[in-house]
């Protein structure tokens, strides 16, 4: 059995514990506020602006080509991995590199024994992980979340699409959280590039029985919306990602404060139970000292 010393030096260790806890499940309610204002206010311009290209390619007389929307066969993959710059976050960032790891296993694995599947990681835990499993990363995006904004996404996003028009890659995916609710995250892959009328999000309806009439022209409009809405993209799913993460930090900070509070109960009923034994001994002690010198 512990000493009364080591139970009690345990209960102040597990407090102060409680305390780190309590104080990151606030910070990191304060920040998914902002956050979750942030996403709720660019899913609907990312939507609309997915529909607008949608429509205005499928109403277009003239197929337009663009070194973005050109397929080849896929010889060399980029996997854009969003994770958190930080852990203490739950399942966040093991469920975005398990299906990192399922996909490139389950797509890309001759390309991967290759190796032709490189990494873009914005965020540091899931850049980390996946340099020990072997695979090349890029790095220059890992602290995207300490200087988050359009303009830094756009950087990260116009690099991208020119390494894939100058046919460095010939697939591009997206792996991130998307934000749910405060409890629950959804890991989302999405083809990146090239882009495809396909799977780009449109409106209900035909949209080829539409007549459009251009001003300036249909390719000069499909060139500006094209680069435009994979920048949006991107952003969107940096900015699903850091809501989510904050989501996943406060609730894990939540569970851990309130085992923290059980782990300290236990602890108190052990030291109540350990000192009861300890005077239980003493007084056994006196009575027989006590006995002893009246004989």
């Amino acid at each position: 059995m512990a000493s009364l010393k080591e139970v009690r030096n345990r209960i102040v260790s597990v407090n102060s514990t409680q305390q780190i806890t309590k104080a990151m499940k606030m910070v990191s309610a304060a920040k998914l506020r902002r956050a979750q204002d942030s996403i709720m206010q660019m899913r609907p311009y990312a939507q609309k602006l997915g529909e607008m290209l949608a429509t205005v390619s499928a109403g277009t007389e003239t197929a337009f080509e663009s070194p973005l929307k050109k397929a080849r066969p896929v010889e060399k993959v980029l996997m854009i991995v969003v994770t958190s710059d930080r852990g203490l976050a739950g399942a966040f960032n093991s469920n975005v590199l398990k299906a990192t790891l399922n996909r490139i296993e389950a797509r890309y694995a001759e390309q991967a024994r290759r190796g032709q599947v490189e990494i873009l990681a914005i965020g540091k835990k899931g850049a980390e992980a996946l340099a020990r499993r072997g695979y090349k990363v890029d790095t220059r995006y890992t602290d995207l979340f300490t200087r988050l904004s359009f303009v830094a996404v756009k950087e990260a996003a116009e690099q991208i699409m020119a390494a894939y028009s100058e046919g460095q890659y010939d697939a591009v995916e997206l792996v991130f959280n998307e934000f749910k609710n405060v409890a629950t995250q959804i890991v989302r892959t999405e083809p990146y590039l090239p882009i495809s009328s396909d799977t780009t999000p449109g409106p209900a309806g035909s949209a080829s029985s539409v007549n459009y009439l251009f001003e300036p022209s249909e390719e000069e409009i499909i060139t500006e919306l094209i680069p435009k809405t994979l920048k949006v993209q991107l952003y969107r799913a940096v900015l699903e990602s850091n809501a989510s993460e904050h989501g996943a930090r406060m609730t894990a900070m939540d569970k851990a404060t309130d085992n923290a509070q059980e782990l300290i109960k236990e602890l108190k009923l052990v030291y109540n139970r350990t000192r009861q034994a300890a005077i239980t001994k003493e007084i056994l002690e006196i009575v027989g000292g006590a006995e002893a010198l009246s004989a």
